[in-house]
């Protein structure tokens, strides 16, 4: 069974530094896609970013572009999202999302395995 396990968030100053980590078990990692959505109080779950399987392609939201990076470890089934520059707009749940294919896509409904979520709050 798929399970997906994000760790890292927490409580940042504007300005400041988080990395998310999702550990993804129980299937073929190292194929398939990645993805990282948020999803404010009150508004739908966004897009912030996308990997492909072998990690050489990666797609932005342009709200976080040039300040967040993804990444990914497939020996150790992780990916990682590092986020610099925060701002208090970037509050929200953050969501670790995986795909059964390797074709990167940028919309929620595109993947197939979700994670609990990890809160990111920033404080201005």
């Amino acid at each position: 069974q798929v399970q997906l396990v994000e760790s890292g968030g927490g409580l940042v100053q504007a300005g400041g530094s988080l990395r998310l980590s999702c550990a993804d078990s129980g299937r073929t990692f190292s194929s398939n896609a990645m993805g990282w959505f948020r999803q404010a109080p009150g508004k739908e779950r966004e897009f912030v970013s996308t990997i492909s399987w072998s990690g050489r392609t990666t797609y932005y939201a342009d709200s976080v572009k040039g300040r967040f990076t993804i990444s990914r470890d497939n020996a150790k089934n992780t990916v990682y999202l590092q986020m610099n520059s925060l701002k208090p707009e970037d509050t929200a749940i953050y969501y670790c999302a995986a795909k059964n294919t390797h074709t990167i896509v940028v919309v929620a409904s595109g993947y197939d395995y979700w994670g609990q979520g990890t809160q990111v709050t920033v404080s201005s």
